[in-house]
């Protein structure tokens, strides 16, 4: 990235140095405004006392040393309060605070050709001398204020305020400009369709940020081109396979020798039975059925007297009603695999469904000899078969039963999770969100 992209408006490096720039120019502007207002190279108005102070000492150092009793006599009558004297050399008795406002402004009152001192209090009475530029020293009485307070603190304390609410502003900034379309590509991402459906991740924001949802729109629309010819292409390839297998299974039928014709015939239907199970894998990626609301428990009670009726022992274990929003086909073969693969390894099955909070369990339990831990994860993926303890044989099954519930779960906003039964056996949970209208198929 050059650095001039890199400071364009539009990308995030840019808008970050405007808005520090922008933060400098309005942090000297108020400064300005500050400095204009309080004016700190200004003397604070002066207490009544002070003024006279100041003023007579400003008229005695401009008149002559004959003239200045005449003067100091019109002072002492004009200003009674205010205490005017003359001090004698050696008088002069100095207190230990000489760096109060009434002092520092007094000096600035004056100019630096005097010199100002203060004196010790008298009966509580706060005096100052004045040091006149030839050396003699008058004093008088000076109030001690109030003076007025300087704007805001002065301006290190503007300053200071206006740095912090400047970095606020930048961290709130860049926490919306930076976290919410991070926010946007996780939902995205939850709700990744391969059917089109989803809409694309808005193109908003920052360069960088814009450039993202770019590439993953691009990325969205590959992939689901790509799974969409790979649908087409074997959906075109079973559609071929039927009917040679169909002739095969026909010209099987004069075949004379018993055995090797039901031998045949079996391998037929097995290859029959594994080219629907795997388009039966593929069309839950791609297939949409209407969401409804379906009595779960009665759904269960009919898979249970199903495989009852075939002549295995499966029982249902649950309320008598739970109503949830679902798709019935899927959520029925979902459960009818599960309930399959658990007839073939156990003497007995139940199926549970368990209702809490938000959130409904199923959960498929068989007494037989069960699934390792370290296989339990890699059993949810397609193809893989059980350890020597429930590995299934050519007629049978192909290892797709779990891997197609999962995929129906994860399509329902739910899980599909194994886990061990006391004292032996599997429990295959699914878990369902209730009144939670489920998420296209990924």
């Amino acid at each position: 990235m050059t650095p001039f992209r890199f400071f364009h408006l539009k990308s995030i490096g840019g808008q970050i140095a405007a808005l520090v720039v922008a933060s400098i120019v309005a942090l000297h502007l108020i400064l300005t405004v500050s400095f204009l207002i309080s004016r700190p190279d200004r003397a604070e108005p002066l207490p009544d006392s002070a003024h006279q102070l100041a003023d007579a000492a400003l008229l005695l150092n401009g008149a002559d040393a004959s003239e200045r009793p005449r003067i100091l006599a019109d002072i002492t009558r004009a200003f009674p309060k205010a205490g005017i004297e003359l001090l004698a050399p050696g008088t002069v008795s100095i207190a230990n605070d000489s760096e109060g406002q009434h002092l520092r402004n007094v000096r600035r009152h004056l100019g630096h050709q005097y010199k100002v001192l203060a004196l010790a209090p008298n009966f509580g009475v706060h005096r100052v001398a004045v040091e006149l530029p030839d050396g003699s020293m008058i004093a008088g009485r000076v109030e001690q204020g109030p003076y007025p307070p300087r704007f805001w603190g002065g301006p290190w304390m503007i300053t200071l305020l206006f740095a912090l609410i400047s970095v606020t502003m930048l961290g709130l900034w860049a926490a919306y400009a930076l976290a919410a379309p991070l926010s946007s590509f996780a939902k995205a991402a939850e709700n990744f369709s391969l059917d089109g459906a989803a809409d694309p991740l808005p193109e908003r924001g920052p360069e960088e940020i814009r450039s993202v949802a770019r590439a993953f729109n691009r990325m969205h629309e590959r992939i689901a081109r790509l799974m969409s010819d790979r649908t087409r292409m074997l959906a075109a390839i079973s559609h071929d396979l039927r009917t040679p297998i169909t002739r095969l299974r026909l010209r099987a039928e004069f075949i004379e020798d018993e055995g090797n014709r039901k031998r045949m015939l079996i391998d037929l239907d097995q290859m029959r039975a594994m080219l629907e199970s795997v388009l039966s894998l593929l069309r839950n990626d791609r297939k949409v059925e209407a969401v409804t609301l379906v009595d779960i428990a009665s759904t269960l009670q009919l898979i249970a007297d199903q495989f009852g009726d075939m002549g295995h022992v499966v029982h249902y274990d649950g309320p008598a009603s739970a109503t949830a929003a679902a798709r019935p086909d899927d959520l029925h073969r979902g459960v009818t695999n599960l309930v399959e693969n658990a007839v073939r390894f156990g003497a007995e099955v139940t199926i549970r469904l368990d209702v809490s909070g938000t959130k409904l369990v199923i959960d498929v339990e068989d007494d037989g000899p069960g699934i390792s831990d370290a296989r339990k994860q890699e059993m949810l993926e397609p193809f893989v078969r059980g350890d020597h303890a429930r590995t299934m044989d050519e007629s049978t099954g192909f290892g797709l039963g779990l891997s197609i519930a999962r995929a129906i779960a994860l399509a329902h906003g739910g899980e599909l999770s194994l886990h061990d039964r006391q004292p032996h056996g599997l429990i295959v949970r699914m878990q369902l969100p209730i009144w939670q209208e489920p998420r296209l198929a990924a």
